[in-house]
């Protein structure tokens, strides 16, 4: 789900909420990870986590923060949590589950409360009603909202060359993707999709129907509805999409790739540019694949997969899903695995990643369309001079994180011999341990990676002239893919990271020659 910035307040359930991951299809060792010790609760707060996302909660305007957890993935949990749930809950999370044409007669109250119609063209069938708050403004926004869903589908799965999402047999009608308008903006939701019903014989692939707000009305999302229509369906049916890849994948792929996606089919929206402060371009010291429940790390970390297919074409993150897919002929393996071994061919992540934090420093000039965007900040500014030649700091940094320190020369510094003597002390080889120190001199940006030894020791030395150098930025970069799996977690294979919190030791001196 796209999730809007939102002012409003929730409750004190909601926001004690808490989402329960699916089991990737890519285990290969562990107890058996879809059988939790403590079923029963995760499956109750993944039923509780979606009845407080679906209650009447009113919500202003989309350009403030606060705590709403992630409907898409809320219902893929709830999806998930099913076989777990006793005979009652299990009777509540049905009705939850199902599509608005429940009717009236649904006792949770959040389906139609009158007849809907439906209009089918292409690849998508839309379902609207004439009356209550559910309405869409006319007839004309109902074939906006179908032509907006048919020019995605041709993009994402004709393009681009996704597998489409799975036919759901004579579900809605027939087997075409339902979609279904309804107001959900007064909640401070875009849309969302749900897998409803797995495909035979693959028990992580999935059928799905999708839930759109009804008007996109600018009053609840600060934008022109018809731009709104088009990111949120762009990522919506990216979910539907993923559906027929894997749709117990790890949360975080899910959602930085369908924000990715936003790129792909409505470039000149850029909605998902509110999401970069959140994401390691404004915080570099969070990790990738973190997923906050009520929090934008997942959305902002779009940008990982638009430095990848910036360089290796936007087939990588295609490949990157065929890897983590669950079909006959994919890799069924979990989302870091997928995108290490994609990138083993180019590269390989450690040397990615430090370029990724490395560009995140100077965005205006590693991105396209960086102009304007925030830069990852520092968190320590030292200026040397003459008489105070060297600065020291400890740093620890999180597994796939970075973190900046930014070094001036004083203008006393004016020689052309003056150099800045940059040496390191980070973890053993085995933790990934990684820098780049990045320069903007007379010349424009120049990086330089730092050869790190088995011990995590390096020095490199870089010019400090002040006739040619504004700054120095040194990027510590903790590239680890390690996990302890299966321990219900929102990280990697629902792991605990093994490297986290690792030391590194940072000196910087300006010498002469």
């Amino acid at each position: 789900m796209r999730r809007p910035l939102v002012l409003a307040l929730l409750g004190a359930a909601l926001a004690s909420a808490a989402t329960v991951t699916a089991v990737p299809s890519g285990a290969t060792t562990a107890p058996d990870p879809r059988e939790p010790r403590h079923g029963a609760t995760s499956a109750q707060r993944a039923l509780s986590t979606v009845q407080g996302l679906l209650a009447d909660v009113p919500s202003t305007t989309r350009r403030a923060t606060a705590a709403r957890p992630e409907v898409s993935l809320a219902m893929r949990d709830l999806f998930v949590a099913l076989p777990r749930l006793d005979a009652t809950d299990r009777r509540t999370a049905r009705h939850l589950l199902a599509r608005p044409t429940d009717g009236a007669s649904d006792p949770l109250g959040d389906g139609y409360a009158v007849p809907a119609r439906k209009s089918c063209r292409g690849h998508v069938c839309v379902h609207w009603v004439d009356s209550t708050a559910d309405a869409p403004p006319s007839r004309a926004w109902v074939r906006t909202t179908l032509r907006a869903l048919n020019s995605v589908w041709a993009a994402e799965v004709g393009d681009l060359g996704y597998r489409e999402p799975r036919g759901d047999g004579h579900r809605g009608g027939d087997a075409r993707l339902d979609v279904y308008l309804k107001e959900l903006g007064s909640r401070g939701i875009y849309g969302y999709c749900t897998p409803e019903r797995k495909v035979k014989g693959h028990k992580w692939l999935a059928s799905g129907y999708c839930v759109l707000d009804d008007d996109f009305a600018r009053a609840q999302f600060g934008a022109p509805p018809r731009q709104s229509l088009r990111v949120t369906a762009a990522h919506e049916f990216f979910h539907a999409v993923q559906f027929a890849y894997d749709y117990g994948e790890d949360p975080w792929l899910l959602e930085a790739t369908a924000t990715w996606m936003e790129e792909r089919v409505a470039d000149d929206v850029n909605d998902n540019r509110q999401y970069l402060p959140y994401g390691q371009v404004g915080a570099p010291g969070r990790s990738l694949d973190r997923f906050d429940q009520r929090g934008f790390s997942q959305y902002g970390n779009w940008t990982f997969f638009e430095y990848l297919s910036s360089r290796f074409g936007v087939g990588v993150v295609r490949s990157i899903w065929t890897r983590a897919g669950a079909y006959p002929g994919a890799g069924h393996q979990y989302s870091t695995t997928a995108v290490k071994g994609v990138l083993a061919r180019h590269g390989g992540l450690l040397a990615t990643y430090r370029g990724f934090a490395g560009a995140n420093t100077t965005t205006t000039h590693s991105y396209e369309e960086g102009h304007g965007w925030p830069t990852a900040p520092v968190a320590a500014t030292w200026r040397l001079a003459d008489d105070h030649r060297s600065a020291h700091t400890r740093i620890t940094v999180d597994h796939l994180a970075s973190r900046n320190v930014l070094v001036r020369p004083d203008s006393g510094l004016r020689d052309r011999r003056w150099r800045l003597k940059v040496a390191i002390d980070g973890p053993a080889a085995a933790t990934a341990p990684a820098a780049v120190v990045v320069s903007r001199t007379t010349k424009g940006l120049q990086r330089q990676a730092v050869t790190l030894g088995d011990d995590g020791r390096g020095t490199v030395r870089v010019g400090f002239s002040a006739r040619r150098v504004s700054w120095v930025k040194v990027v510590l970069v903790n590239a680890s893919t390690r996990f302890s799996c299966w321990h219900r977690t929102t990280w990697s294979c629902q792991g605990r990271a093994r490297d986290d919190d690792r030391h590194f030791a940072l000196t910087v001196t300006a010498v002469k020659g």
